[in-house]
C-alpha cells in the first residue's frame, strides 16, 4: 500500500442499487483498510420510514450524516484509510462528510475526503432493487428510486470520480484500485 494514501477517506456514493456496500467491501479488502457502511449508522426511525416507503427528510438524515462524519473523522485522526459505502447524494451532504478533514474549508473541496460515483440506469437500479427486495436484503424498496433519482445532485467543480456500476464488481474493485490514487488529487 502506498505510504502517500495514509489518512484519507474514501466515500463510494450513489443511489440504492448502485453497488456501494458491495464495491466498497471489496476495495477495502483490496487495499487492506476498513470499510464502513453508512446503512448500519441509520437509526431504527429511519430504516422503519425508508421500510414504509417514506423518503428521508434533512431531519433525518443530517444527524445520520453528522454520525458518519464522526466516524469518519477518527478514522483521520489516526492517519488510516477509510472506505464508506453513502449515498451522499447532494453537496450538502458530502460537505458534512468533507467536514470530517480537520482543514477542510466549506465551499471547497479540497479534502482528505474524496468521492466516488457509482453510476448506472434507473433501469439497471430498478432491477437490482427488485432482485434485493425479493430476497429480502435491504430495506430499502424499489419504490424510494425514483426519489433517490431526484435528490442526486453532482457538482462538476466537486471532482467526484465516475465508475460504469454495470461493470463487474471485481473489475471495478481491481482495475480501478478504485483509483484511490484520486483520493491523493485535488480537484
Amino acid at each position: 500500500m502506498d505510504s502517500s494514501l495514509k489518512g484519507i477517506a474514501v466515500v463510494i456514493m450513489g443511489v440504492s442499487g448502485a453497488g456501494k456496500s458491495t464495491i466498497g467491501e471489496m476495495l477495502s479488502k483490496v487495499i487492506n483498510c476498513s470499510f464502513l457502511d453508512a446503512d448500519d449508522y441509520h437509526p431504527l426511525s429511519n430504516k422503519e420510514k425508508m421500510r414504509k416507503g417514506i423518503p428521508l427528510s434533512d431531519e433525518d438524515r443530517i444527524p445520520w450524516l453528522e454520525t458518519l462524519r464522526d466516524a469518519l473523522q477518527e478514522s483521520l485522526a489516526y492517519k488510516k484509510i477509510v472506505i464508506l459505502g453513502c449515498s451522499a447524494l447532494q453537496k450538502q451532504y458530502r460537505n458534512i462528510l468533507r467536514s470530517a478533514d480537520p482543514n477542510y474549508e466549506l465551499g471547497r473541496c479540497a479534502s482528505e475526503v474524496k468521492f466516488v460515483l457509482l453510476d448506472a440506469k434507473a433501469e439497471v437500479l430498478a432491477a437490482r432493487l427488485e432482485n434485493r427486495a425479493a430476497e429480502g436484503k435491504h430495506f430499502m424498496p424499489a419504490k424510494l428510486l425514483q426519489s433517490q433519482l431526484d435528490l442526486l445532485q453532482i457538482d462538476e467543480s466537486e471532482g467526484i470520480f465516475k465508475v460504469d456500476a454495470t461493470l463487474n464488481p471485481q473489475t471495478i474493485s481491481l482495475s480501478h484500485n478504485m483509483d484511490v490514487t484520486v483520493a491523493s488529487s485535488e480537484c
